[in-house]
């Protein structure tokens, strides 16, 4: 109920002040519109048109703070290009004639003033008729005793007198109340979309490109990282080892004539150290995307990642649909890149990891008992992960106080 009623009440408050706002945009733009287009041909008519459509923009803006106040959340404004660079007094003079947005600016101030009209007729139409029937029975008794006054219900041929005059005024005003939350909600929706669709539409579309841009860098950037990473552990790994085991052998070959029992050791050796690069070999394919995920998918892959954790881990996975492959791997390299940075520098004796699904995305948390610390900045490993999971519209957040304990929540759309 308290949401229905600040609904209601910001819906009324946006529709009566939207015709006093409505009245001076629509009187100043379609004058300022009108004397533009009649002297345009001397020149003067540019500058006018220039500073009519600033007012508009200046109109624009309020309403935006308007519709800001009316969802509860910020309303993006669009970004009016500036002047060109080295450009004269005239040309930025007239600046604002070469923005689309500005024209969809003034396209709003005219055409606002009728929707407007019937946005606060209709509301204080209801707002009128619900408050005065329900308040009849407190004036009622004073109409129904002036002579030659006849009552609603009278002139209908339904009853007479202070009663019935009460019951059927009270009735209209009960049935304008319960409609309230839905008629005047409903009006403003209308004005409201109009003012969206011609002032926040380019800027809605404007934010979605920067954030498509930004993913992609993001993308990029965490391919690099990895492929970086990736480079430098096989050149400091599997790529030391083999050339080790090429010496080796070499070895061997040179001890197999003159000494076969020193060169069955050598051999021993290098038998070795080939299990070993194997081994590491498989550990940073897993990095990369293991069998198994492809494979059986997220909560088979998770528990192998969980099993092979140095520190203990508590495993809840509440899904077991598969999902686009980006999906999966995103989750994946999230998880074993949060496990492998608790194992080297959390000092955690306990971690737990839970995979849900909530609507369209999938949420990851990972928690550990540790000393804390970690953080997003860039430079440290965490960053990586924000950067990859940009690049899917995913989020990441990092509570990590000092002393501990750590939780790190990765949402993934997958819808």
């Amino acid at each position: 109920m308290p949401s229905v009623l600040r609904r209601l009440a910001a819906a009324t408050r946006y529709s009566l002040l939207g015709l006093p706002l409505a009245i001076p945009s629509f009187a100043l733009l379609i004058a300022g519109l009108a004397a533009g287009l009649a002297t345009v041909a001397f020149y003067l008519g540019l500058p006018i048109l220039a500073g009519t459509l600033l007012v508009a923009r200046g109109f624009a803006d309020v309403e935006r703070r308007r519709l800001a106040e009316l969802s509860g959340h910020p309303v993006p404004r669009p970004r009016y290009a500036p002047p060109p660079a080295g450009a004269g007094r005239f040309r930025r003079m007239v600046n604002p004639l070469t923005g689309g947005q500005s024209w969809l600016d003034l396209l709003h101030g005219i055409i606002t003033f009728p929707f407007a009209i019937i946005g606060f007729v209709v509301t204080v139409t209801w707002w009128s008729v619900a408050v005065a029937g329900l308040l009849y029975p407190v004036y009622g008794w004073i109409l129904s005793n002036i002579p030659g006054n006849h009552g609603l219900p009278e002139l209908l041929g339904v009853g007479e007198g202070y009663l019935w005059d009460t019951a059927f005024n009270m009735g209209i005003g009960l049935f304008f109340t319960l409609t309230l939350p839905l008629i005047v909600p409903g009006v403003t929706a209308v004005q409201a979309g109009l003012a969206r669709g011609l002032l926040t539409g380019v800027a809605a579309l404007q934010e979605r490109i920067e954030d498509l841009t930004e993913g992609r860098a993001a993308a990029v950037s965490a391919e690099a990282g990895a492929l970086r990473r990736l480079e430098r552990d096989i050149h400091d790994g599997p790529q030391q080892r083999l050339v080790h085991l090429a010496m080796e052998l070499s070895r061997a070959q040179r001890q197999l004539q003159r000494d076969p029992q020193a060169a069955h050791a050598t051999l021993s050796e290098a038998i070795t150290a080939t299990r070993e690069t194997l081994d590491e070999l498989r550990a940073l394919s897993r990095g990369i995307a293991p069998p198994i995920l492809s494979d059986r998918g997220l909560a088979p892959a998770l528990a192998a990642l969980a099993g092979r954790c140095t520190v203990p881990v508590e495993l809840d996975v509440q899904t077991v649909e598969r999902y686009p492959a980006v999906v999966e791997n995103t989750v994946y390299y999230v998880a074993a890149e949060s496990l492998t940075n608790i194992a080297k520098h959390s000092r955690a004796q306990l971690c737990t990891l839970s995979l849900t699904r909530v609507g369209d995305a999938l949420t990851l948390a990972i928690g550990d008992d540790g000393v804390g610390g970690a953080h997003v900045a860039k430079g440290h490993g965490l960053a990586g992960l924000a950067d990859r999971l940009r690049a899917v519209d995913g989020e990441l957040l990092v509570r990590s106080p000092a002393g501990g304990p750590t939780l790190i929540i990765a949402e993934v759309p997958c819808g």
